[in-house]
């Protein structure tokens, strides 16, 4: 194998690790954080363009680290993933996880100093997650909803008073993670009914909590009533198979989805505080994950 073709594997090895499928579904959460802060964006886009690198950055190399710290574990389990086979080097992984959760924070930085703290906070949670809390039960789950419910309130905070009023939109994407997370550690072995009825019971509570966004007089929720009933099929009917069978294969079918519908989930908020055409704007980032997730791995 000559020196291009070398070097041509191991960039592919280092893209996926960054699970490009993934990061997508980021953006849409700053779309969505950006529309509850009503911000006119049309009239300068510089803002969001930073605060969509800040996630990329934050958002990759949190998940970059994901792999890093579980090397041994993917030895064993999943060896053909870029560490394991020896198609990426734990140190590169560490550099390239390193290197884009600076570029988040500093990316975050250039729109406000909130935001920047924002940042700094997810960066954290994230290598907590992957450090210490996944292997946990409860703080797992939490944990990495807390990452996704701050990237959602990072999209909010380009006007930072708004974030003051609508810090409790974290919690939906937190409750939605925290039922994907909990159902996910059933991936190689399998899980138990009571885990999945537990996710199922986590993800109708979310689409309850969208329809309640029809309380705050800026939200508009018969706008959104169709996208809510889009992720509603998308993502309770797998989770409802996987919960009756808790088998490795319907996890993954039912994971997959949940992390892809996350594109469906911002676009219900964004739709309801930003009307229909910006949903639709948000939701076009769908087509552009499922691609990419047909190419690289999702979970």
């Amino acid at each position: 194998m000559n020196t291009a073709t070398l070097n041509s594997h191991r960039l592919w090895a280092y893209l996926q690790l960054l699970r490009p499928a993934n990061i997508i579904t980021a953006w849409a959460d700053i779309m969505a954080g950006f529309a509850a802060s009503g911000y006119f964006f049309p009239a300068n886009l510089t803002p969001l363009l930073w605060l969509l690198l800040a996630t990329t950055g934050l958002y990759g190399g949190g998940i970059v680290f994901n792999d890093v710290f579980d090397a041994q574990l993917d030895a064993q389990e999943r060896p053909e993933r870029p560490i394991p086979s020896g198609r990426a080097s734990r140190t590169g992984a560490t550099v390239l996880g390193t290197v884009l959760l600076c570029i988040g924070v500093t990316a975050a930085v250039q729109v406000s100093l909130l935001s920047g703290i924002l940042a700094i906070a997810i960066a954290t949670s994230a290598l907590l997650y992957d450090a210490i809390a996944k292997h946990h039960p409860i703080l797992g789950p939490i944990n990495m909803g807390l990452c996704r419910g701050g990237n959602l309130l990072l999209g909010v905070s380009v006007v930072p008073a708004i974030l003051e009023d609508y810090w409790f939109l974290a919690f939906i994407p937190i409750i939605y993670i925290a039922a994907i997370t909990a159902l996910s550690r059933g991936e190689v072995h399998g899980g138990k009914l009571s885990t999945g009825i537990i996710a199922v019971l986590l993800i109708v509570a979310v689409l309850v909590g969208l329809l309640s966004l029809g309380w705050l007089t800026e939200y508009q929720v018969l706008t959104a009533l169709p996208f809510l009933a889009l992720l509603a099929i998308r993502v309770l009917l797998p989770f409802i198979k996987a919960a009756r069978q808790p088998t490795p294969e319907q996890i993954r079918i039912a994971v997959r989805a949940g992390v892809l519908s996350l594109i469906i989930l911002d676009t219900t908020i964004a739709a309801g505080f930003a009307g229909l055409p910006y949903g639709v704007l948000v939701l076009s980032l769908l087509p552009m994950s499922m691609i990419l997730a047909r190419i690289f791995a999702v979970t």
